[in-house]
């Protein structure tokens, strides 16, 4: 297994995010990573490499030119307005809901990083767009990776900030650039014909399903938190099966709070069954495991021991697979049930 890691995904730490009505520190940290990768060194799984150069002419395919570029500079129209915003992340405050305007870039910094977000937890520091890119390469490399002549048959974006909340021009829910989707769309580019996104994080992949989902070459699989009660709440229900050429080619399987293992595996072999149905020629996992019981801003009940399980049943599809690392947020933890996974799907 070749996992590709983001050798800067530290310079993306932000300070503070806005969580159930007051600003505390941020749960997506630096620190997730580093407990991941002790734990992947510690068994000896998979071999590191960092990632190319990104191709942002494949980013510019996912997402829209005009979101990327304000993405590549945010920090410095940022720091532009007030050289000491240094000091402070980038948090918007101010949105184009229904019947509002979304064709004119304003001029005016608060109200285009509000064009181009959707919640107020996602902060932009200094280093988000490096730590992004960087990412983006990883997801883009792994996915090259394996469908190469004589390659692995499996390989890892290890990567932080996730990507499955970031839709092609938004970003929110910790993500800025859609790691789960650029895997995707390189798989295509590398001549996999179907592919399939199985998206086991406890959130709705919210950005990854209004990507895709007007087309029919990529299915779009999801186990989530019900989003009635759970984040993102706007996006993630049953009744959303695609549109247009994309109508078929969009799973949702929302589960209540509280759902424990059993329950979750049921709706998990669902999903794989949509898949081997589907025939995928190519698999992208976006894997968070903040489906675990100790999670501190999740509601399910799997158990370290689980994630051993939940990677054998994704190996049963038997595809070339890209995992993307995504939400888990229980840090001291988070390495142990990643590589739980990784040891279950490699057997």
């Amino acid at each position: 297994m070749l996992i590709f890691h983001n050798p800067v995904h530290d310079q993306h730490a932000g300070r503070q995010e806005m969580f159930r009505g007051k600003l505390v520190p941020c749960h997506e940290t630096p620190a997730r990573l580093e407990y991941v990768m002790d734990a992947l060194r510690q068994r000896g799984i998979g071999e590191l490499r960092a990632p190319s150069a990104p191709d942002m002419e494949l980013v510019k395919r996912v997402h829209t030119p005009r979101y990327v570029d304000f993405l590549a500079r945010a920090w410095q129209d940022w720091l532009a307005l007030d050289p000491t915003n240094a000091e402070l992340d980038i948090l918007p405050s101010v949105w184009p809901v229904r019947g509002f305007r979304h064709d004119i870039e304003p001029t005016n910094f608060a109200a285009r990083l509000g064009l181009f977000s959707f919640d107020s937890g996602c902060p932009i520091t200094a280093g988000t767009w490096t730590a992004a890119t960087a990412g983006a390469a990883c997801a883009i490399d792994a996915a090259r990776a394996v469908t190469g002549t004589g390659g692995p048959r499996v390989a890892m974006a290890l990567t932080r900030p996730p990507g499955h909340h970031a839709g092609a021009d938004f970003f929110g829910g910790y993500c800025f650039l859609n790691n789960a989707a650029l895997a995707a769309q390189a798989l295509r580019d590398a001549g996999a014909a179907r592919v399939a996104i199985l998206d086991v994080d406890y959130h709705h992949g919210n950005g990854t399903q209004s990507i895709f989902y007007e087309r029919g070459d990529v299915l779009t699989v999801s186990v989530h938190g019900d989003p009635t009660t759970e984040y993102p709440f706007f996006l993630g229900y049953a009744d959303e099966a695609g549109e247009g050429a994309g109508f078929g080619a969009n799973l949702n399987l929302p589960l209540p709070a509280g759902t424990d293992f059993a329950t979750w595996t049921q709706a998990l072999q669902q999903g794989l069954s949509a898949i081997a149905a589907f025939k995928a020629d190519a698999l992208v996992i976006a894997l968070g495991v903040d489906t675990y019981e100790g999670d501190p801003i999740s509601k399910f009940k799997l158990k370290s021991a689980h994630y051993l399980e939940v990677g054998r049943a994704l190996a049963s599809l038997g595809l070339p697979t890209v995992f993307t690392m995504e939400g888990g947020y229980a840090v001291a933890d988070v390495g142990v049930n990643v590589a739980n996974v990784l040891e279950g799907f490699g057997g």
